[in-house]
Formats: C-alpha cells, structure tokens, sequence
C-alpha cells in the first residue's frame, strides 16, 4: 500500500510525502524544516521513514525548508544538475548536503521505480515525477505552463495523479496587486497551469487510465478551492465521466490537517 500525503500545497509552499509508514520520499520542501517534521508528525510518518527528497525546482515555495533538513539530517536530495547548481550557489543546502542527480534515481533505497521528466517552467532543470510500484503509477507534476509531449507523454497511464490547477484567469486578471510583468510571467508557457487547462488535460488522463486524481498548488491569491473543484468536475462531467464512480477527485490543502490518502 502507498500512502500520499499533501503536506502543505499552495504558492506559499509545497511539500508531498509518498510511500508507506516506515519508508518514502518527500516531493519538495517548501515550508521550514520545523513546520515539515510537525506535518509528517500530524500524519503519523517520523521523519526517520523520508528516504530521500526528490525536488522538482529551486523556487523559493518547493525548497524553504532544505537547507535546515540537509543540516540536521542525512537524507539524500535528488534533482537535476541544473537545480542542483542553484540550490549550491544560492546557499539553499547546506554545505554537508548529500545531493544526487536525476540519474541515480535507481539508488533511492524506497519500493519504487521513480523517473523524472521535464516540464515547462521558467526554472532551470524544473522537472515532475513519477513513481511506480506493482503495476500501479504515480504522477507527479507541478508548476508547468503547458502540457508538453514529454509531460503528455509520462503522465498519461498513471492511475494516481497529482497535478498543479493554479490560478483562474478572471481573477489573475483583476488583481491589482498583480503587475501586468507578474501575470504574463504566470500565464505564458513557462509559468502555470489553469483550473480550465489542468480540467481539459484530466480528460485525456481518465481515458488513458488514470482514476484519482488531486489538485494541487492552487494560488491563494488568484483561485479558491470551489474553482478549481468546479473547473475540474465540469470538464470530467461533460466528456462523460461520473464522479464517485469513474474518478475520485480531491483538494490538496494549503497544509494538512492530517489526512492521509491511501492507494
């Protein structure tokens, strides 16, 4: 069995644990090192089962909490050459980080086949994930402007899916606090992913397979839960698919309140 748990998923901060009780990887570490060890306590995981940290950029919101995690433990992080040269030059791990790159996924010593692939983000290296164990695969994939062929192209067959629903053009666009330079960088092809782009793109994966899926890095400032929930269940309704009953669709919060979701 494999445990998913949003620690806390928002443009604040993102952290994911995946896997079982005493063993698993931790997707980003985007709140402090504090707060994460609270969260996995609060769901019943030690910081002692995180194997390893997979990190999907060097943006601030996936990587807060890294430099005291690889201070005061041994966990090995894993990201692409590119993130892994950020993190060193902006001072975001600690100088006794064991850091790996991508190609020796193989070795992380969980359950699971992981691989990375590529997404469009305007971080160097920015890449998703997934993980695959008995027949049965996780995808993993945020902060993305476009759904590329090589993103199609990994997360399409997944069973588990979670995946950004970022912001609601209507209320991106009448945000004052928003300069047009910061709404372009959002909207473009390198920035984020749409409540109506992510809904459109949950077609293609619940007929390739996929039967649950979990919204995630949902501005707080341009989009509500309610949106992207009713974006998503819209699309899936009107190409056909019955909620409850084809999918299971949920929420990530901005930080849990202990809920674990078991697959």
């Amino acid at each position: 069995m494999s445990l998913i748990i949003p620690l806390c998923s928002s443009s604040s901060g993102n952290s994911t644990f995946v896997g079982g009780e005493n063993a698993g990887v931790l997707i980003d570490a985007g709140c402090s090192f504090k707060k994460l060890r609270l969260l996995l306590d609060s769901c019943g995981i030690s910081l002692g089962a995180v194997k390893a940290v997979l990190i999907t950029h060097e943006h601030t919101d996936h990587v807060k909490g890294l430099f005291q995690l690889t201070k005061h433990t041994d966990i090995t992080v894993y990201a692409s050459s590119e993130t892994l040269r950020n993190l060193i030059n902006n001072n975001q791990v600690s100088h006794t980080a064991s850091l790996c790159e991508l190609s020796a996924l193989s070795s992380v010593p969980v359950d699971y086949k992981i691989s990375a692939f590529g997404t469009p983000h305007d971080a160097d290296g920015s890449v998703g994930f997934t993980l695959e164990k008995d027949d049965y695969k996780i995808a993993f994939c945020t902060d993305l402007g476009i759904i590329t062929h090589e993103v199609r192209q990994n997360m399409l067959g997944a069973d588990f899916v979670f995946i950004e629903s970022n912001y609601q053009p209507e209320l991106l666009q009448r945000n004052p606090n928003y300069p047009p330079y910061l709404k372009r960088r959002i909207t473009s092809d390198t920035g984020h992913l749409s409540n109506h782009d992510c809904a459109r793109f949950l077609t293609e994966l619940i007929d390739n397979g996929a039967a649950r899926f979990i919204l995630g890095h949902l501005s707080r400032e341009n989009n509500t839960p309610a949106l992207a929930y009713g974006s998503a269940l819209m699309c899936l309704s009107e190409h056909g698919a019955v909620h409850n009953r084809d999918y299971t669709l949920e929420i990530a919060p901005a930080e849990t309140e202990g809920r674990v979701i078991a697959v």
